[in-house]
């Protein structure tokens, strides 16, 4: 009997989904779909000592399973570190690269090279392991200078918005990269002037579109970008709260307005894709069909593991594995499919 009571106990104590969300807290868009059964693994990231993560902001894994994040640790602070796939240290990353000032997410192409957006320096770089370490090799875009008394704060350069705001080789406040499938780079030139920037694979500007406003094909803040497997352009217009669809040159198809607010995305791998979306307003995360259906949710704002604040970047891991950086919560979190 007092093991029924303890089981009966446990239950009614538990969190509701296990993460305090209860069927009227749920979105209209989510009534009737169900919660995906995960689980979150506390203590991913294994630090030295005097090694930490700060504002988590991105989060990317390689073919190998490598994790790589970055971190809005302030000056003298590892604002990109490389973990295994067992969440252990290897190593820091270009700590003394002048392109890291406030970094916004991370990526890795098919090629195994690791891509970092930065919106304080207005900068995409991608860098390459040469066998010993990492190395830049590409930069797009440009570190803005300090131009006069009052534009510094605390040691950092305060981006300057004028300057940056036409310029098809500058960016004003970049959200992310993705890749296409014939080496294109689309960078979302998201925060300040709402449009998407082509390059190829060289770095040499092709074309943008975009631009402020709620018609098709505009953008209020483009806050994340993936291409998939057949080289469609998906892009995360977080306020207007709709995921656009682009063919690879950018001619809008269709959209999905039934995302939430979309911050960040990631696929599955293989033919038979799968897309799981980070809305970092509602702290959620959704799996959705390449047809936009939503297929489960899981998540809600906390503090407490499975819960969010800012889910602000996600990657998808083998075998569903889900990885969410909090830039809040100052985490990584590892989300598992509970075994059967």
């Amino acid at each position: 009997m007092k093991y029924s009571l303890l089981a009966l106990f446990i239950f009614l104590t538990s969190p509701l989904f296990g993460q305090g969300l209860t069927p009227s807290q749920l979105p209209a868009y989510l009534k009737g779909v169900p919660h995906m059964p995960y689980h979150s693994v506390p203590n991913v990231l294994k630090f030295p000592k005097d090694v930490y993560l700060g504002e988590g902001a991105g989060v990317a894994l390689n073919k190998q399973g490598d994790i790589f994040v970055s971190s809005r640790t302030g000056p003298g602070g590892h604002m990109l570190m490389e973990f295994d796939p067992n969440g252990n240290y290897v190593r820091s990353i270009g700590d003394s690269c002048y392109c890291f000032l406030f970094p916004h997410m991370v990526q890795v192409d098919s090629e195994g090279n690791v891509w970092t957006v930065d919106d304080g320096s207005n900068m995409v770089v991608k860098w390459h392991y040469d066998g010993t370490d990492w190395r830049p090799v590409l930069y797009l875009g440009r570190r803005s200078e300090p131009f006069g008394s009052g534009d510094t704060d605390d040691g950092f350069v305060l981006p300057r918005a004028a300057s940056l705001k036409f310029s098809n080789l500058l960016f004003n406040m970049p959200t992310d990269v993705a890749f296409g499938l014939q080496g294109q780079i689309y960078v979302a030139d998201g925060y300040m002037n709402d449009r998407v920037q082509e390059f190829d694979k060289y770095g040499k500007f092709i074309k943008g579109w975009g631009g402020k406003g709620t018609s098709p094909g505009q953008f209020n803040v483009p806050h994340g970008i993936i291409v998939d497997n057949k080289g469609l352009v998906y892009v995360a217009d977080r306020e207007n709260k709709r995921v656009q669809i682009f063919t690879p040159d950018g001619q809008y198809l269709r959209q999905w307005d039934n995302v939430g607010h979309p911050w960040s995305m990631c696929l599955t791998s293989g033919p038979n894709q799968t897309m799981y979306i980070a809305d970092g307003t509602a702290d959620l995360i959704y799996k959705v069909d390449m047809n936009g259906h939503i297929l489960g949710w899981y998540g809600g704002q906390g503090k407490r593991l499975g819960e969010f604040d800012n889910a602000h970047e996600i990657a998808c891991g083998p075998d569903g594995t889900l990885y969410v950086m909090e830039t809040r919560n100052y985490r990584l979190q590892k989300l598992v499919l509970n075994s059967h």
